[in-house]
């Protein structure tokens, strides 16, 4: 089981919406981008935000997003 859950991390990439605004993420399909993402970022070279030694990339990747070290853009913002 992953942990943390896909609905704490979407908890955590839309705490900056206003009440009333579009969440920046609403299905799972978009935490699984972003991460899948960031990890081959990772595996391609790029220095990992957190502590990571003998971690597999994808869990750091989660691990970024869930401390808020990376974001999520939305559609407007790219």
């Amino acid at each position: 089981m992953l942990h943390p859950s896909y609905s704490d991390l979407m908890k955590v990439v839309n705490s900056e919406v206003e009440p009333g605004e579009t969440p920046v993420v609403n299905s799972r399909y978009s935490i699984v981008m972003a991460t899948s993402k960031r990890a081959r970022q990772i595996i391609a070279g790029e220095e990992p935000m957190v502590e990571g030694k003998d971690r597999k990339a994808l869990s750091i990747a989660v691990e970024e997003l869930n401390q808020g070290k990376i974001k999520i853009l939305g559609d407007e913002e790219e």
